[in-house]
This record gives structure tokens, sequence and C-alpha cells, in this order.
């Protein structure tokens, strides 16, 4: 079991992050004043998210990560917020027909549940994704073709929204760049958008699973209101203060 002081980390590293990605840059001595610690204690905390990848650090603070990344970039960001979210979507796959997982790597995290459960089928535009379900004994994983996206390296464009929308599916699973309780979720690619819009037209229903860290910010690219959200899945107890402002529009795990 985390100790407090962790726990208490975490949420300042979390704190810290949100701020980042919602204002696009902060100072650390700002960041002190308002989180109420040592100028040394955030500047730990600015080396740790920039070392995970999450921001870039300038002279005196730190500034947002901007535009698309690769999977395997994504992939090694906030590891044990994604086995969380993973653990609680999991509960959420049904037992046959098809589901679709979109192109990231927090809803990627989902694989190993997905080896466990035979006989559904598995649409992603994710090359990742698809491969690493091939060893799912009984699931039937389908890539979603068309071109891929040099910066993300997931497939989009108009075959990769035809192919998503040849089909209907019990589930939509997908991250997001950004969530807002005003402006909804939004992406840093604006082809990833239109083929998240499209599965998620297709789904009878739509989980989001996003880190605390995109709470309260926007992104380039608008895509799903929140009343085309079904559940909301972060790493964080349901009734943390940060999920307030999602309260009453989504259901929250």
């Amino acid at each position: 079991m985390a100790t407090n002081s962790t726990l208490h980390a975490e949420a300042r590293r979390a704190e810290i992050l949100s701020t980042i990605n919602r204002e696009g840059s902060a100072q650390l001595e700002d960041l002190a004043t308002r989180l109420g610690v040592s100028a040394m204690t955030v500047r730990r905390d600015l080396d740790d998210l920039e070392a995970e990848g999450l921001l870039r650090r300038v002279r005196g603070g730190a500034v947002a990560v901007q535009g698309p990344r690769p999977f395997g970039e994504r992939r090694e960001t906030r590891g044990r917020a994604k086995q969380a979210i993973a653990a609680k979507a999991a509960a959420l796959l049904p037992r046959d027909g098809a589901i679709a997982l979109d192109a990231s790597s927090t809803v990627g995290a989902l694989s190993p549940a997905l080896h466990s459960q035979p006989g559904l089928i598995v649409a992603t535009n994710s090359l990742e994704n698809f491969v690493s379900l091939q060893t799912a004994p009984e699931t039937t994983p389908l890539l979603l073709g068309g071109e891929r996206d040099r910066a993300t390296g997931s497939f989009v464009g108009k075959l990769a929204c035809d192919a998503a929308a040849s089909m209907h599916y019990r589930v939509f699973f997908t991250s997001a760049a950004a969530i807002h309780p005003v402006h909804g979720t939004s992406e840093a690619s604006l082809a990833e958008s239109q083929v998240k819009r499209t599965l998620a037209t297709n789904s009878a229903s739509t989980v989001l699973c996003v880190d605390s860290s995109k709470l309260g910010s926007v992104a380039l690219a608008t895509t799903l209101a929140l009343e085309d959200i079904d559940v909301l899945i972060t790493e964080l107890d349901p009734a943390a203060a940060d999920l307030d402002p999602y309260r009453g529009l989504v259901e929250i795990r």
C-alpha cells in the first residue's frame, strides 16, 4: 500500500501537470506558492514528470508537451495509472459481440483482460493494439486500414473511418488528449478525432479512459461531447474532488 507521502506526491504532480496542460506553461516559484511546498520539491516533481515525457522543462519552470506523440512514447508514461484504469475498464467488457479500441496506449492496457475474454471481435485503428491481441485465444482482432499517421502511428483518414463505420460495436473504449467539463474531449490530431467520432457513433456505449492529468484541459481538435460518453474512468477514487466538475454529466468509475 502506498504511504501518505507517496499519495501526496502523486496528487501534487497530478495538479502540476493539470495546471501546465491547461495553461500551457508554469513557473516553478508560482507552482510552489500555489501548492504550499518548497521550490526544491516542485523542481523534483518537474524533473520526474519530464522523465516520464509528460512535460518539457525550461528555465524557471516547464511547458506542456505539444502535438501528437508516437505510441511507444505514450506507452511509457503514467504506467501505474493506466493499469488502474484498465482494471476498472475490464469490468465493462461484454461477453460477446464486437468492441472497438482506439489507438491509445491507455486503452491498449486492456489487452491482458481481452486474452481471458474469448469470443469477442475487437476492432482498432492501432497496429500496436492489434498485434498485442494476436495471441488472444478465440478473440478476433480486426485492424482498421487507412493512412498511417506519421506522428502517432495510428490509422486515420477516409478509409479508416469507412472501415470503422462498417460495424456496430457493443462498447467503444477510448482515451483522449484532453477532457473538459464544458468542451468535452479533444485530440492533438484532427484525423485521429474523426476516427474516434465515427467509432463512437457506431457504438451502443462509449467508455472514456483517461488519467487525471487530462482533466480540465483542451487540445486542438474537438471530439466527443460529454453527452456522447456513458462512463468516465480514471485512476482516481470516484469520490475524488478533481472529478466533481463531471458529476451528473457522466457515470464516473
